[in-house]
């Protein structure tokens, strides 16, 4: 058991560290860093928002931005690791 535990921390992790990459990415992208008509780049770009947009869009559903800054993957990342702390405190063994 204590090996799936493994892997679901491990699953969540990575989601955060996927959810960082894509947070960064789209700065650079709107800062002019990242030029998003480069083919790999758009692609690279694409697989991240499909992977980290369904979390993020339920969010965005009940909690508004403040001046233009979108929280959401703030939300997410704190929602993520309370979720991990949860299941270590509580997982059977």
């Amino acid at each position: 058991m204590n090996s799936l535990l493994f892997l679901i921390i491990q699953i969540i992790d990575l989601y955060k560290f996927v959810l960082i990459i894509y947070v960064i990415a789209t700065w650079l992208v709107g800062f002019g860093i990242i030029n998003t008509t480069n083919r790999f780049v758009y692609s690279l770009l694409t697989a991240l928002y499909k992977i980290c947009e369904p979390s993020m869009r339920i969010v965005k559903k009940y909690v508004p931005t403040f001046a233009n800054i979108d929280i959401s993957p703030i939300i997410v990342f704190i929602a993520l690791e309370f979720f991990k702390r949860l299941i270590i405190e509580y997982w059977p063994g």
